[in-house]
Protein backbone atom coordinates (compact mmCIF):
# COMPACT_ATOMS: atom_id res chain seq x y z
CA UNK A 1 0.00 0.00 0.00
CA UNK A 2 1.35 3.41 -0.99
CA UNK A 3 -0.21 6.88 -0.66
CA UNK A 4 0.57 10.60 -1.22
CA UNK A 5 -1.36 13.60 0.13
CA UNK A 6 -2.63 16.03 -2.53
CA UNK A 7 -4.85 18.65 -0.94
CA UNK A 8 -5.95 19.76 2.51
CA UNK A 9 -9.63 19.90 3.54
CA UNK A 10 -11.24 22.01 6.26
CA UNK A 11 -11.14 19.12 8.75
CA UNK A 12 -7.60 17.98 7.97
CA UNK A 13 -5.27 17.12 10.83
CA UNK A 14 -1.86 18.76 11.00
CA UNK A 15 0.91 16.53 9.67
CA UNK A 16 4.68 16.63 9.19
CA UNK A 17 6.48 16.48 5.84
CA UNK A 18 7.33 12.83 6.50
CA UNK A 19 3.65 11.98 6.95
CA UNK A 20 2.66 13.36 3.52
CA UNK A 21 3.56 10.08 1.91
CA UNK A 22 3.75 6.54 3.12
CA UNK A 23 4.45 3.03 1.94
CA UNK A 24 4.09 -0.37 3.59
CA UNK A 25 4.82 -3.85 2.20
CA UNK A 26 3.39 -7.22 3.29
CA UNK A 27 0.67 -5.58 5.34
CA UNK A 28 -2.96 -5.66 6.32
CA UNK A 29 -4.73 -2.51 5.07
CA UNK A 30 -7.79 -1.39 7.00
CA UNK A 31 -10.00 1.16 5.20
CA UNK A 32 -11.95 2.72 8.06
CA UNK A 33 -15.03 4.91 8.32
CA UNK A 34 -16.22 6.17 11.71
CA UNK A 35 -20.00 6.61 11.88
CA UNK A 36 -22.37 8.81 13.86
CA UNK A 37 -23.52 5.90 16.03
CA UNK A 38 -19.92 5.42 17.22
CA UNK A 39 -19.57 8.87 18.81
CA UNK A 40 -20.24 7.90 22.43
CA UNK A 41 -18.47 4.52 22.27
CA UNK A 42 -14.97 5.37 21.09
CA UNK A 43 -13.05 3.07 23.46
CA UNK A 44 -15.34 0.08 23.00
CA UNK A 45 -15.48 0.40 19.19
CA UNK A 46 -11.71 0.92 18.98
CA UNK A 47 -11.05 -2.15 21.11
CA UNK A 48 -13.29 -4.35 18.96
CA UNK A 49 -11.74 -2.97 15.78
CA UNK A 50 -8.26 -3.79 17.12
CA UNK A 51 -9.41 -7.31 18.04
CA UNK A 52 -10.57 -7.86 14.45
CA UNK A 53 -7.36 -6.43 12.95
CA UNK A 54 -5.17 -8.56 15.21
CA UNK A 55 -7.15 -11.72 14.44
CA UNK A 56 -6.87 -11.14 10.67
CA UNK A 57 -3.20 -10.17 10.87
CA UNK A 58 -2.47 -13.46 12.61
CA UNK A 59 -4.35 -15.45 9.97
CA UNK A 60 -2.38 -13.92 7.09
CA UNK A 61 0.81 -13.89 9.19
CA UNK A 62 1.76 -10.20 8.98
CA UNK A 63 2.86 -7.70 11.62
CA UNK A 64 2.44 -4.54 9.48
CA UNK A 65 -0.93 -2.77 9.55
CA UNK A 66 -1.91 0.32 7.53
CA UNK A 67 -4.93 2.30 8.79
CA UNK A 68 -6.54 4.31 6.00
CA UNK A 69 -9.37 6.80 6.74
CA UNK A 70 -12.03 6.17 4.07
CA UNK A 71 -15.21 8.21 4.45
CA UNK A 72 -16.83 6.64 1.35
CA UNK A 73 -17.88 3.48 3.21
CA UNK A 74 -20.86 5.20 4.87
CA UNK A 75 -23.30 8.07 4.44
CA UNK A 76 -23.71 8.51 8.21
CA UNK A 77 -20.36 9.97 9.21
CA UNK A 78 -19.33 10.92 12.75
CA UNK A 79 -17.95 14.36 13.50
CA UNK A 80 -14.30 14.88 12.58
CA UNK A 81 -13.02 15.02 16.17
CA UNK A 82 -14.55 11.61 16.97
CA UNK A 83 -13.06 10.09 13.82
CA UNK A 84 -9.59 11.48 14.61
CA UNK A 85 -9.71 10.22 18.18
CA UNK A 86 -10.96 6.82 17.09
CA UNK A 87 -8.18 6.34 14.53
CA UNK A 88 -5.49 7.49 16.96
CA UNK A 89 -6.84 5.12 19.63
CA UNK A 90 -6.82 2.19 17.19
CA UNK A 91 -3.26 3.05 16.10
CA UNK A 92 -2.09 3.30 19.71
CA UNK A 93 -3.67 -0.02 20.75
CA UNK A 94 -2.21 -1.85 17.75
CA UNK A 95 1.27 -0.47 18.41
CA UNK A 96 0.87 -1.43 22.07
CA UNK A 97 0.01 -4.96 20.92
CA UNK A 98 3.34 -5.27 19.08
CA UNK A 99 2.19 -4.40 15.53
CA UNK A 100 4.04 -1.99 13.23
CA UNK A 101 1.14 0.35 12.54
CA UNK A 102 0.97 3.35 10.22
CA UNK A 103 -2.02 5.69 9.85
CA UNK A 104 -2.63 7.67 6.68
CA UNK A 105 -3.47 11.35 7.37
CA UNK A 106 -7.09 12.21 8.15
CA UNK A 107 -8.92 14.97 6.19
CA UNK A 108 -6.56 15.10 3.17
CA UNK A 109 -7.28 14.19 -0.42
CA UNK A 110 -4.83 11.44 -1.24
CA UNK A 111 -3.80 9.29 -4.14
CA UNK A 112 -2.98 5.68 -3.42
CA UNK A 113 -1.74 2.49 -5.04
CA UNK A 114 -2.56 -0.93 -3.70
CA UNK A 115 -1.38 -4.38 -4.68
CA UNK A 116 -3.53 -7.23 -3.41
CA UNK A 117 -2.65 -10.93 -3.37
CA UNK A 118 -5.17 -13.47 -4.65
CA UNK A 119 -6.02 -15.13 -1.33
CA UNK A 120 -9.27 -16.23 0.40
CA UNK A 121 -8.67 -13.53 3.02
CA UNK A 122 -7.53 -10.82 0.59
CA UNK A 123 -10.75 -8.76 0.82
CA UNK A 124 -13.04 -8.75 3.85
CA UNK A 125 -15.51 -6.32 5.38
CA UNK A 126 -16.40 -5.78 9.01
CA UNK A 127 -19.02 -3.64 10.70
CA UNK A 128 -18.04 -2.95 14.30
CA UNK A 129 -21.04 -2.40 16.57
CA UNK A 130 -21.12 -2.09 20.34
CA UNK A 131 -24.61 -2.41 21.71
CA UNK A 132 -25.64 -0.62 24.88
CA UNK A 133 -24.45 -2.78 27.73
CA UNK A 134 -27.08 -4.31 29.97
CA UNK A 135 -25.60 -5.71 33.13
CA UNK A 136 -26.34 -9.26 34.15
CA UNK A 137 -28.06 -7.89 37.25
CA UNK A 138 -30.43 -5.85 35.04
CA UNK A 139 -31.23 -8.93 32.95
CA UNK A 140 -31.88 -11.04 36.03
CA UNK A 141 -34.18 -8.39 37.56
CA UNK A 142 -36.55 -8.68 34.60
CA UNK A 143 -36.88 -12.44 34.99
CA UNK A 144 -39.39 -13.87 37.41
CA UNK A 145 -38.96 -17.23 39.09
CA UNK A 146 -41.39 -19.69 40.58
CA UNK A 147 -40.22 -22.52 42.83
CA UNK A 148 -41.51 -26.06 43.21
CA UNK A 149 -40.68 -29.41 44.71
CA UNK A 150 -41.26 -32.23 42.24
CA UNK A 151 -41.26 -35.84 43.44
CA UNK A 152 -40.55 -39.13 41.59
CA UNK A 153 -44.29 -39.81 41.79
CA UNK A 154 -44.99 -36.62 39.82
CA UNK A 155 -46.35 -34.63 42.77
CA UNK A 156 -45.69 -30.90 42.32
CA UNK A 157 -45.74 -28.50 45.31
CA UNK A 158 -45.19 -24.76 44.96
CA UNK A 159 -42.92 -23.26 47.63
CA UNK A 160 -42.37 -19.76 48.97
CA UNK A 161 -38.71 -19.06 49.72
CA UNK A 162 -39.70 -16.38 52.22
CA UNK A 163 -41.55 -18.94 54.27
CA UNK A 164 -40.28 -22.50 54.04
CA UNK A 165 -43.20 -24.76 54.91
CA UNK A 166 -42.89 -27.60 57.47
CA UNK A 167 -43.91 -29.97 54.66
CA UNK A 168 -40.31 -29.81 53.43
CA UNK A 169 -39.23 -31.62 56.61
CA UNK A 170 -39.97 -34.90 54.85
CA UNK A 171 -37.14 -34.04 52.41
CA UNK A 172 -34.33 -33.07 54.83
CA UNK A 173 -31.50 -33.10 52.25
CA UNK A 174 -33.48 -30.99 49.80
CA UNK A 175 -34.55 -28.61 52.56
CA UNK A 176 -30.94 -28.08 53.67
CA UNK A 177 -29.98 -27.27 50.08
CA UNK A 178 -32.86 -24.81 49.64
CA UNK A 179 -32.04 -23.02 52.90
CA UNK A 180 -28.35 -22.78 52.04
CA UNK A 181 -28.47 -21.93 48.33
CA UNK A 182 -31.83 -20.24 47.77
CA UNK A 183 -32.67 -18.63 51.12
CA UNK A 184 -28.94 -17.88 51.66
CA UNK A 185 -29.12 -19.12 55.24
CA UNK A 186 -25.58 -20.40 55.01
CA UNK A 187 -23.52 -21.61 57.96
CA UNK A 188 -20.63 -19.39 59.08
CA UNK A 189 -18.57 -22.31 60.42
CA UNK A 190 -15.42 -23.43 58.66
CA UNK A 191 -16.05 -26.80 57.00
CA UNK A 192 -14.23 -29.45 59.07
CA UNK A 193 -12.91 -31.11 55.91
CA UNK A 194 -10.18 -28.43 55.76
CA UNK A 195 -8.52 -29.65 58.96
CA UNK A 196 -9.31 -33.29 58.11
CA UNK A 197 -7.63 -33.15 54.69
CA UNK A 198 -4.51 -31.74 56.37
CA UNK A 199 -4.47 -34.12 59.33
CA UNK A 200 -4.96 -37.16 57.10
CA UNK A 201 -2.18 -35.86 54.82
CA UNK A 202 -4.40 -35.76 51.76
CA UNK A 203 -4.36 -32.15 50.53
CA UNK A 204 -2.81 -28.94 51.83
CA UNK A 205 -2.38 -25.26 51.05
CA UNK A 206 0.74 -24.19 49.15
CA UNK A 207 1.90 -20.90 50.64
CA UNK A 208 4.49 -20.35 47.89
CA UNK A 209 1.68 -20.22 45.29
CA UNK A 210 -1.32 -17.96 44.77
CA UNK A 211 -4.24 -18.38 47.18
CA UNK A 212 -6.65 -21.15 46.24
CA UNK A 213 -3.94 -23.45 44.83
CA UNK A 214 -3.32 -26.79 46.55
CA UNK A 215 -0.77 -29.57 46.80
CA UNK A 216 -1.72 -33.24 47.01
CA UNK A 217 0.17 -35.68 49.22
CA UNK A 218 0.39 -39.36 48.09
CA UNK A 219 -2.85 -40.39 49.86
CA UNK A 220 -4.73 -37.39 48.43
CA UNK A 221 -3.30 -37.94 44.96
CA UNK A 222 -4.52 -41.54 45.10
CA UNK A 223 -8.11 -40.35 45.78
CA UNK A 224 -7.71 -37.73 43.04
CA UNK A 225 -6.48 -40.37 40.54
CA UNK A 226 -9.30 -42.79 41.35
CA UNK A 227 -11.97 -40.10 40.94
CA UNK A 228 -10.38 -39.01 37.65
CA UNK A 229 -10.40 -42.62 36.42
CA UNK A 230 -14.05 -42.95 37.47
CA UNK A 231 -14.93 -39.76 35.55
CA UNK A 232 -12.95 -40.98 32.52
CA UNK A 233 -14.79 -44.30 32.67
CA UNK A 234 -18.22 -42.65 32.80
CA UNK A 235 -17.38 -40.39 29.82
CA UNK A 236 -15.35 -42.63 27.53
CA UNK A 237 -16.59 -46.15 28.32
CA UNK A 238 -20.24 -45.68 29.29
CA UNK A 239 -20.94 -42.66 27.07
CA UNK A 240 -18.44 -43.49 24.26
CA UNK A 241 -17.08 -39.94 24.16
CA UNK A 242 -14.02 -39.00 22.11
CA UNK A 243 -11.22 -37.64 24.31
CA UNK A 244 -9.22 -34.54 23.41
CA UNK A 245 -6.77 -32.15 25.02
CA UNK A 246 -6.49 -28.41 24.38
CA UNK A 247 -4.35 -25.57 25.83
CA UNK A 248 -5.17 -23.88 29.12
CA UNK A 249 -3.95 -20.48 27.87
CA UNK A 250 -5.75 -18.34 25.23
CA UNK A 251 -5.04 -15.02 23.52
CA UNK A 252 -7.26 -12.41 25.17
CA UNK A 253 -7.15 -10.25 22.01
CA UNK A 254 -9.09 -12.79 19.91
CA UNK A 255 -12.76 -11.76 19.56
CA UNK A 256 -14.20 -15.27 19.93
CA UNK A 257 -12.21 -15.86 23.13
CA UNK A 258 -13.50 -12.61 24.63
CA UNK A 259 -17.03 -13.45 23.54
CA UNK A 260 -16.91 -16.86 25.19
CA UNK A 261 -15.41 -15.43 28.35
CA UNK A 262 -18.15 -12.81 28.65
CA UNK A 263 -20.90 -15.42 28.27
CA UNK A 264 -19.73 -17.25 31.39
CA UNK A 265 -19.99 -14.20 33.70
CA UNK A 266 -16.97 -15.47 35.62
CA UNK A 267 -13.83 -13.84 37.00
CA UNK A 268 -11.06 -14.10 34.45
CA UNK A 269 -7.62 -15.28 35.51
CA UNK A 270 -5.24 -13.46 33.15
CA UNK A 271 -1.54 -13.77 32.47
CA UNK A 272 0.55 -11.07 30.79
CA UNK A 273 3.67 -11.91 28.79
CA UNK A 274 5.66 -8.64 28.54
CA UNK A 275 8.20 -10.06 26.10
CA UNK A 276 5.43 -10.58 23.54
CA UNK A 277 3.26 -7.67 24.70
CA UNK A 278 0.30 -10.00 25.01
CA UNK A 279 -2.33 -10.87 27.56
CA UNK A 280 -3.72 -14.39 27.89
CA UNK A 281 -6.72 -15.74 29.76
CA UNK A 282 -6.50 -19.02 31.64
CA UNK A 283 -9.39 -21.31 30.76
CA UNK A 284 -12.19 -21.79 33.27
CA UNK A 285 -14.06 -24.39 31.20
CA UNK A 286 -13.48 -26.71 28.26
CA UNK A 287 -15.40 -24.57 25.75
CA UNK A 288 -12.47 -22.40 24.63
CA UNK A 289 -10.37 -24.98 22.79
CA UNK A 290 -13.26 -27.31 21.96
CA UNK A 291 -15.37 -24.69 20.18
CA UNK A 292 -12.39 -23.61 18.08
CA UNK A 293 -11.74 -27.26 17.23
CA UNK A 294 -15.39 -27.95 16.32
CA UNK A 295 -15.65 -24.83 14.16
CA UNK A 296 -13.24 -26.46 11.71
CA UNK A 297 -14.78 -29.94 11.91
CA UNK A 298 -16.82 -31.40 9.04
CA UNK A 299 -19.69 -33.21 10.74
CA UNK A 300 -22.73 -34.96 9.26
CA UNK A 301 -26.07 -35.68 10.95
CA UNK A 302 -24.98 -39.34 10.81
CA UNK A 303 -22.26 -38.59 13.40
CA UNK A 304 -24.73 -37.20 15.94
CA UNK A 305 -24.96 -37.22 18.88
CA UNK A 306 -21.23 -36.53 19.01
CA UNK A 307 -19.70 -36.57 22.50
CA UNK A 308 -16.31 -35.03 23.22
CA UNK A 309 -14.58 -35.28 26.60
CA UNK A 310 -11.66 -33.35 28.04
CA UNK A 311 -9.94 -33.40 31.42
CA UNK A 312 -7.89 -30.32 32.13
CA UNK A 313 -6.85 -27.92 34.83
CA UNK A 314 -9.02 -24.81 34.93
CA UNK A 315 -8.83 -21.46 36.70
CA UNK A 316 -11.21 -18.90 38.18
CA UNK A 317 -10.09 -15.78 39.99
CA UNK A 318 -12.30 -16.06 43.07
CA UNK A 319 -12.10 -13.33 45.71
CA UNK A 320 -10.06 -13.99 48.85
CA UNK A 321 -13.11 -13.96 51.12
CA UNK A 322 -14.85 -16.56 48.96
CA UNK A 323 -12.05 -19.13 49.01
CA UNK A 324 -12.96 -22.11 51.18
CA UNK A 325 -10.82 -25.24 51.19
CA UNK A 326 -11.58 -27.58 48.31
CA UNK A 327 -15.11 -26.20 47.97
CA UNK A 328 -14.13 -22.93 46.32
CA UNK A 329 -10.63 -22.40 44.93
CA UNK A 330 -8.80 -20.76 42.06
CA UNK A 331 -7.21 -23.77 40.36
CA UNK A 332 -9.12 -27.01 39.88
CA UNK A 333 -9.35 -30.05 37.62
CA UNK A 334 -12.52 -30.22 35.56
CA UNK A 335 -13.78 -33.22 33.58
CA UNK A 336 -15.79 -31.56 30.79
CA UNK A 337 -18.13 -33.34 28.37
CA UNK A 338 -19.89 -31.71 25.43
CA UNK A 339 -22.54 -33.43 23.32
CA UNK A 340 -23.35 -32.02 19.88
CA UNK A 341 -26.90 -32.97 18.84
CA UNK A 342 -29.11 -32.27 15.83
CA UNK A 343 -32.09 -30.59 17.48
CA UNK A 344 -34.10 -30.05 20.65
CA UNK A 345 -35.52 -33.58 20.71
CA UNK A 346 -32.15 -35.29 20.34
CA UNK A 347 -30.73 -32.80 22.82
CA UNK A 348 -33.32 -33.81 25.44
CA UNK A 349 -32.55 -37.51 24.92
CA UNK A 350 -28.87 -36.75 25.42
CA UNK A 351 -29.62 -34.64 28.49
CA UNK A 352 -31.53 -37.56 30.04
CA UNK A 353 -28.88 -40.15 29.21
CA UNK A 354 -26.09 -38.07 30.73
CA UNK A 355 -28.18 -37.26 33.82
CA UNK A 356 -28.46 -40.98 34.56
CA UNK A 357 -24.72 -41.56 34.17
CA UNK A 358 -23.98 -38.65 36.53
CA UNK A 359 -26.43 -40.10 39.01
CA UNK A 360 -24.48 -43.37 38.86
CA UNK A 361 -21.29 -41.41 39.50
CA UNK A 362 -22.77 -39.63 42.53
CA UNK A 363 -24.14 -42.85 44.00
CA UNK A 364 -20.71 -44.41 43.57
CA UNK A 365 -19.20 -41.83 45.93
CA UNK A 366 -21.90 -42.68 48.53
CA UNK A 367 -22.43 -39.02 49.40
CA UNK A 368 -25.62 -37.23 50.39
CA UNK A 369 -26.79 -34.99 47.54
CA UNK A 370 -29.80 -32.97 46.46
CA UNK A 371 -31.24 -32.67 42.95
CA UNK A 372 -32.13 -29.30 41.39
CA UNK A 373 -33.34 -28.10 38.00
CA UNK A 374 -33.44 -24.58 36.57
CA UNK A 375 -35.74 -24.46 33.54
CA UNK A 376 -37.49 -21.90 31.32
CA UNK A 377 -41.28 -22.04 31.75
CA UNK A 378 -42.13 -23.08 28.18
CA UNK A 379 -39.78 -26.02 28.47
CA UNK A 380 -41.06 -27.00 31.90
CA UNK A 381 -44.64 -27.08 30.67
CA UNK A 382 -43.57 -29.18 27.69
CA UNK A 383 -41.13 -31.57 29.36
CA UNK A 384 -42.19 -31.94 33.00
CA UNK A 385 -42.98 -35.62 32.50
CA UNK A 386 -39.39 -36.23 31.40
CA UNK A 387 -38.08 -34.61 34.57
CA UNK A 388 -40.29 -36.96 36.60
CA UNK A 389 -38.77 -39.93 34.75
CA UNK A 390 -35.29 -38.73 35.75
CA UNK A 391 -36.35 -38.38 39.38
CA UNK A 392 -37.65 -41.94 39.31
CA UNK A 393 -34.15 -43.04 38.25
CA UNK A 394 -32.59 -41.10 41.14
CA UNK A 395 -35.42 -41.97 43.53
CA UNK A 396 -35.18 -38.43 44.88
CA UNK A 397 -37.36 -35.31 44.92
CA UNK A 398 -36.03 -32.19 43.18
CA UNK A 399 -36.03 -28.45 43.70
CA UNK A 400 -37.34 -26.79 40.51
CA UNK A 401 -36.76 -23.13 39.61
CA UNK A 402 -39.05 -22.16 36.72
CA UNK A 403 -37.83 -19.03 34.91
CA UNK A 404 -40.18 -16.72 33.01
CA UNK A 405 -37.53 -16.39 30.27
CA UNK A 406 -33.91 -17.33 29.53
CA UNK A 407 -31.18 -15.57 31.47
CA UNK A 408 -28.34 -17.77 30.20
CA UNK A 409 -27.51 -19.70 27.04
CA UNK A 410 -29.36 -22.77 28.35
CA UNK A 411 -33.07 -23.61 28.53
CA UNK A 412 -32.70 -26.24 31.23
CA UNK A 413 -29.95 -26.94 33.73
CA UNK A 414 -29.61 -29.84 36.13
CA UNK A 415 -27.49 -29.78 39.31
CA UNK A 416 -26.40 -32.37 41.84
CA UNK A 417 -25.69 -30.45 45.05
CA UNK A 418 -23.56 -31.98 47.80
CA UNK A 419 -24.57 -31.22 51.40
CA UNK A 420 -21.66 -30.72 53.79
CA UNK A 421 -21.42 -31.49 57.50
CA UNK A 422 -22.20 -27.92 58.62
CA UNK A 423 -25.39 -27.51 56.55
CA UNK A 424 -23.88 -25.84 53.50
CA UNK A 425 -24.15 -26.89 49.85
CA UNK A 426 -21.71 -27.41 47.02
CA UNK A 427 -22.59 -27.83 43.33
CA UNK A 428 -20.94 -30.99 42.03
CA UNK A 429 -22.05 -31.80 38.50
CA UNK A 430 -24.40 -30.22 36.01
CA UNK A 431 -25.90 -30.73 32.55
CA UNK A 432 -27.08 -27.72 30.53
CA UNK A 433 -29.15 -27.86 27.34
CA UNK A 434 -27.79 -25.00 25.22
CA UNK A 435 -29.77 -23.57 22.29
CA UNK A 436 -27.64 -20.45 21.66
CA UNK A 437 -23.88 -21.04 21.61
CA UNK A 438 -23.79 -22.94 18.31
CA UNK A 439 -25.28 -19.89 16.55
CA UNK A 440 -23.05 -17.50 18.45
CA UNK A 441 -19.84 -19.31 17.51
CA UNK A 442 -20.77 -20.66 14.10
CA UNK A 443 -20.81 -24.37 15.05
CA UNK A 444 -22.68 -26.36 12.40
CA UNK A 445 -23.23 -29.82 10.94
CA UNK A 446 -24.66 -30.92 7.59
CA UNK A 447 -28.25 -32.23 7.78
CA UNK A 448 -30.04 -34.88 5.65
CA UNK A 449 -30.71 -32.34 2.88
CA UNK A 450 -27.05 -31.31 2.65
CA UNK A 451 -27.68 -27.96 4.35
CA UNK A 452 -25.73 -26.46 7.24
CA UNK A 453 -27.56 -26.37 10.56
CA UNK A 454 -26.57 -25.26 14.06
CA UNK A 455 -26.24 -27.84 16.81
CA UNK A 456 -28.15 -28.08 20.06
CA UNK A 457 -25.38 -28.58 22.63
CA UNK A 458 -25.37 -30.39 25.98
CA UNK A 459 -22.72 -28.91 28.26
CA UNK A 460 -21.79 -31.39 30.99
CA UNK A 461 -19.53 -30.60 33.89
CA UNK A 462 -18.89 -33.91 35.62
CA UNK A 463 -17.68 -31.76 38.49
CA UNK A 464 -14.25 -30.67 39.62
CA UNK A 465 -12.28 -33.45 41.30
CA UNK A 466 -11.48 -31.11 44.18
CA UNK A 467 -15.17 -30.53 44.93
CA UNK A 468 -15.89 -34.25 44.85
CA UNK A 469 -13.11 -34.80 47.39
CA UNK A 470 -14.57 -31.97 49.51
CA UNK A 471 -18.04 -33.53 49.49
CA UNK A 472 -16.74 -37.04 50.16
CA UNK A 473 -14.75 -35.80 53.18
CA UNK A 474 -17.66 -33.72 54.47
CA UNK A 475 -19.99 -36.69 54.12
CA UNK A 476 -17.54 -38.89 56.02
CA UNK A 477 -17.41 -36.36 58.85
CA UNK A 478 -21.17 -36.66 59.40
CA UNK A 479 -20.71 -40.23 60.60
CA UNK A 480 -19.96 -41.23 64.18
CA UNK A 481 -16.79 -42.90 62.91
CA UNK A 482 -15.70 -41.20 59.67
CA UNK A 483 -14.67 -43.38 56.74
CA UNK A 484 -14.30 -43.14 52.97
CA UNK A 485 -15.98 -45.42 50.43
CA UNK A 486 -13.92 -48.60 50.28
CA UNK A 487 -12.76 -48.06 46.69
CA UNK A 488 -11.43 -44.57 47.58
CA UNK A 489 -9.76 -45.37 50.94
CA UNK A 490 -5.94 -44.93 50.79
CA UNK A 491 -5.60 -47.93 53.14
CA UNK A 492 -8.48 -50.37 52.74
CA UNK A 493 -7.19 -53.04 55.12
CA UNK A 494 -4.56 -52.82 57.87
CA UNK A 495 -2.94 -55.92 59.32
CA UNK A 496 -1.61 -55.54 62.85
CA UNK A 497 0.79 -58.31 63.93
CA UNK A 498 0.87 -58.72 67.71
CA UNK A 499 4.62 -59.43 67.54
CA UNK A 500 7.45 -59.27 64.98
CA UNK A 501 7.31 -63.04 64.42
CA UNK A 502 3.90 -62.60 62.73
CA UNK A 503 4.98 -59.90 60.23
CA UNK A 504 5.93 -62.45 57.58
CA UNK A 505 2.51 -64.15 57.87
CA UNK A 506 0.84 -60.74 57.46
CA UNK A 507 2.89 -60.13 54.31
CA UNK A 508 1.63 -63.43 52.86
CA UNK A 509 -1.98 -62.50 53.67
CA UNK A 510 -1.51 -59.04 52.12
CA UNK A 511 -0.24 -60.64 48.91
CA UNK A 512 -3.36 -62.82 48.79
CA UNK A 513 -5.73 -59.85 48.87
CA UNK A 514 -6.51 -57.70 45.83
CA UNK A 515 -6.76 -54.53 47.90
CA UNK A 516 -4.64 -51.73 49.38
CA UNK A 517 -3.30 -53.55 52.43
CA UNK A 518 -0.59 -52.25 54.76
CA UNK A 519 1.10 -53.74 57.83
CA UNK A 520 1.77 -51.94 61.09
CA UNK A 521 5.13 -53.45 61.94
CA UNK A 522 6.17 -50.62 64.27
CA UNK A 523 7.45 -51.29 67.78
CA UNK A 524 4.24 -50.08 69.44
CA UNK A 525 1.52 -51.60 71.64
CA UNK A 526 -1.35 -53.22 69.75
CA UNK A 527 -3.84 -50.81 71.35
CA UNK A 528 -1.81 -47.85 70.02
CA UNK A 529 -1.72 -49.41 66.56
CA UNK A 530 -5.50 -49.91 66.54
CA UNK A 531 -6.02 -46.33 67.71
CA UNK A 532 -3.77 -44.98 64.94
CA UNK A 533 -5.61 -47.05 62.30
CA UNK A 534 -8.91 -45.65 63.58
CA UNK A 535 -7.54 -42.10 63.28
CA UNK A 536 -6.57 -42.81 59.67
CA UNK A 537 -10.11 -44.01 58.87
CA UNK A 538 -8.87 -47.46 57.79
CA UNK A 539 -11.92 -49.45 56.61
CA UNK A 540 -10.90 -52.88 57.94
CA UNK A 541 -8.47 -53.61 60.79
CA UNK A 542 -7.23 -57.13 61.44
CA UNK A 543 -5.13 -58.00 64.50
CA UNK A 544 -3.07 -61.13 63.79
CA UNK A 545 -1.37 -63.44 66.27
CA UNK A 546 -1.01 -67.07 67.30
CA UNK A 547 -4.76 -67.67 67.65
CA UNK A 548 -5.47 -66.33 64.13
CA UNK A 549 -2.58 -68.35 62.68
CA UNK A 550 -3.92 -71.61 64.10
CA UNK A 551 -7.65 -71.04 63.41
CA UNK A 552 -7.42 -69.32 60.01
CA UNK A 553 -10.12 -66.92 61.26
CA UNK A 554 -9.31 -63.25 60.95
CA UNK A 555 -11.29 -60.96 63.30
CA UNK A 556 -12.08 -58.01 61.01
CA UNK A 557 -12.89 -54.73 62.76
CA UNK A 558 -15.16 -52.57 60.54
CA UNK A 559 -15.68 -48.81 60.80
CA UNK A 560 -19.15 -49.44 62.18
CA UNK A 561 -17.42 -50.86 65.28
CA UNK A 562 -18.59 -54.39 64.51
CA UNK A 563 -16.00 -57.20 64.47
CA UNK A 564 -16.63 -59.95 61.92
CA UNK A 565 -15.01 -63.38 62.30
CA UNK A 566 -14.10 -63.91 58.64
CA UNK A 567 -11.67 -66.26 56.94
CA UNK A 568 -9.50 -65.23 54.00
CA UNK A 569 -12.06 -66.36 51.42
CA UNK A 570 -14.85 -64.34 53.06
CA UNK A 571 -12.65 -61.22 53.16
CA UNK A 572 -11.93 -61.63 49.43
CA UNK A 573 -15.66 -61.81 48.75
CA UNK A 574 -16.23 -58.63 50.76
CA UNK A 575 -13.47 -56.83 48.81
CA UNK A 576 -15.03 -57.91 45.51
CA UNK A 577 -18.48 -56.74 46.64
CA UNK A 578 -17.14 -53.33 47.70
CA UNK A 579 -14.98 -52.74 44.60
CA UNK A 580 -17.64 -53.56 41.94
CA UNK A 581 -16.58 -51.81 38.70
CA UNK A 582 -14.64 -49.05 40.45
CA UNK A 583 -11.06 -48.32 39.39
CA UNK A 584 -8.17 -49.60 41.48
CA UNK A 585 -4.73 -48.18 42.28
CA UNK A 586 -1.93 -49.65 44.34
CA UNK A 587 -1.10 -48.53 47.87
CA UNK A 588 0.21 -44.93 47.69
CA UNK A 589 2.83 -45.41 50.46
CA UNK A 590 5.19 -48.23 51.55
CA UNK A 591 3.20 -51.22 52.83
CA UNK A 592 5.25 -51.37 56.05
CA UNK A 593 4.41 -48.50 58.40
CA UNK A 594 7.96 -48.60 59.79
CA UNK A 595 9.15 -47.32 56.38
CA UNK A 596 6.87 -44.29 56.30
CA UNK A 597 7.49 -40.69 57.32
CA UNK A 598 5.23 -37.72 58.06
CA UNK A 599 4.76 -34.94 55.46
CA UNK A 600 3.29 -32.47 57.98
Amino acid sequence: MEYKVKKKTMIAEEITEEEKCGKMDECLVAFITVEKSDEDKIKEIARKCVDECEALAKKIEVTNIMLYPYAHLSSSLSNADTAKEMLKTIEHLLNEGGYNTKKAPFGWYKSFKISCKGHPLSELSREIIVEDKITREEVVKKIESEYYVLTPEGKESKIDLKKIAPSLDEYPTLKTFILSEEVKDRPSKEPPSIKAMQRLELVDYEKASDSGHFKFYPRGFLIFSLLKKWSDYIATERLNALQIDTPILYDWALPDIREQASSFHQRHYTVSIPQEKKKFVLRFAGDFGLFRMMKNATVSYKHLPLRIYEFSKSFRYEKHGELSGLRRLRAFHMPDLHSFTSDEEQGWKEFSEIYKKLDDLAKGTQIEYAVAFRIVKDFYDKYKDRLVDLLKYSNKPAFIEVLSQKKHYWVVKHEFQGIDSVGGNCQLCTVQLDTEDAKRYGLMYTNEKGKKKHYTICHTSIGSIERWIYSILEDALKKEKPYLPFWLAPTQIRLIPVANEFVEDCEKIANELNARVDIDDRDEHVSRKIRDAEKEWVNMIIVYGEREKKSGTLPTRLRTGKIEEWNLKRIKEEIEKEMKDYPFERLPLPSALSERFAFR
